[in-house]
């Protein structure tokens, strides 16, 4: 007998498979060693069930399935997409950081929600125009953007709308909540909440492996560590502008090709016009900026 599931944890060498019937901890067969191939938390896999074992369920992987995409950091296959969470304060967000993320999963050609939490810590009338411009930023850049805050249970049906039907990685830097937002929407996690430092206003990371947590059919969402910076790699300067959806829709107009809206004189830049004349936001503009002569250094110091 064979049984069909989907790897929700890996550790010491075990592979916890969730099946219909039930959660497996497996082994991988050697057949998996010689063809050099590697189970991945997120593999779909065929298991063969052992009997009469020690463990109430334990069984034997046999086959991997064919994957649809795969990430390295964290090592994770199959994934439908990736929600980043940051926080509207303690921490404030770093919109050079978001920008980074989106392009990393934009690579890899997986689709993004943006979450930004801590909306009940908004106070002033400046700071909740301040987080109605950035979900107007980042909508105009056509993606899907939510303020609220976790700390709130009536929110738990919204977020688990959010991961219905889908395996879903949950990113965003240290501090800003993913922990309390999974402890929400999926309570037997109990995951342990960090405390943010008082000198940098930073989260502890407390992620320390790598797991998917069912949260329905067909519905599981990951915790991933967190991260203060990205580095961007793999992809040319001269490619970069293909990564910002707002300038699409101008770049037409632009009187060369080859324009990267960085150099050119203004009368030439149809992007560079737009963000003039406030079409295109100056945060989204800058962080493009920033990142294209980083690019451009990374090219010449590697010849």
């Amino acid at each position: 007998m064979t049984l069909r599931g989907k790897i929700i944890k890996g550790i010491g060498g075990f592979y916890y498979v969730h099946t219909g019937e039930g959660d497996f901890e497996c082994r991988a067969k050697g057949i998996f060693r010689n063809r050099r191939e590697k189970p991945l938390v997120g593999d779909e896999v065929e298991l063969s069930p052992v009997q009469n074992s020690e463990r109430e369920r334990s069984g034997n992987l046999i086959r991997i399935l064919r994957r649809k995409n795969q990430l390295l950091r964290p090592e994770v296959s199959n994934v439908d997409q990736a929600v980043v969470l940051f926080s509207l304060r303690d921490p404030s967000p770093s919109l050079p950081l978001l920008d980074r993320f989106l392009i990393h999963m934009e690579m890899q050609e997986i689709p993004v929600r943006i979450l930004f939490n801590k909306a009940d810590l908004l106070v002033t009338e400046e700071e909740r125009e301040r987080a109605l411009e950035l979900q107007r930023i980042y909508e105009g850049a056509s993606y899907s953007v939510r303020l609220l805050s976790v700390r709130r249970a009536d929110c738990r049906e919204e977020l688990l709308s959010l991961f219905r039907k889908k395996s879903s990685v949950l990113s965003g830097p240290s501090g800003v909540g993913k922990s309390s937002l999974i402890n929400l929407i999926h309570p037997e996690a109990r995951m342990e909440t960090g405390e943010l430092s008082r000198k940098i206003r930073r989260g502890k990371n407390t992620t320390r492996h790598t797991e998917f947590f069912y949260l329905d059919e067909e519905s599981y969402v990951m915790d991933t560590p967190g991260f203060s910076s990205l580095y961007v790699s793999g992809i040319e300067a001269e490619r970069l502008r293909y990564f910002y959806p707002e300038f699409e829709k101008f770049r037409g107009e632009c009187r060369y090709k080859s324009c990267v809206h960085i150099g050119e004189p203004l009368r030439d830049c149809r992007v560079k016009r737009a963000l003039s004349e406030g079409e295109i936001p100056r945060e989204r503009y800058e962080s493009y900026r920033q990142l294209y002569w980083e690019l451009r250094d990374q090219e010449e110091r590697h010849g």
